[in-house]
């Protein structure tokens, strides 16, 4: 397995999601504005950002997880039962940890 061509996907990956969180993090500091119906679109809005960010800072958890596996020499392999995971599957998910089958809750 080419584990430089998913490194770099993964690191690449990982700079985008940085700098997307950062611009999240940009707008949720931003003043808030005193009109109260704005304010509470603004909310709304807010709220959506959270969770993006949220889930961005999930990804990232696990693409420096998946990166340590590499560094680590266990990247490919399901952190459950200890098969192969597919290529079909990394290519979809980079920085799976379970192959399909633990992913699917049969393993």
């Amino acid at each position: 397995m080419d584990t430089q061509h998913y490194r770099d996907i993964l690191k690449a990956r990982q700079a985008e999601l940085e700098t997307r969180l950062e611009r999240i993090e940009t707008d949720l500091d931003q003043p808030r504005n005193p009109d109260d119906d704005d304010r509470a679109v603004e909310r709304n809005n807010d709220e959506v950002l959270e969770g993006l960010g949220e889930a961005g800072q999930r990804e990232l958890e696990a693409i420096t997880a998946a990166l340590g596996r590499i560094e680590a020499g266990s990247f490919g392999i399901c952190a459950q039962c200890g098969s192969p995971i597919s290529e079909a599957r990394l290519k979809a998910v980079p920085h799976a940890a379970l192959c399909s089958d633990c992913m699917a809750g049969h393993g």
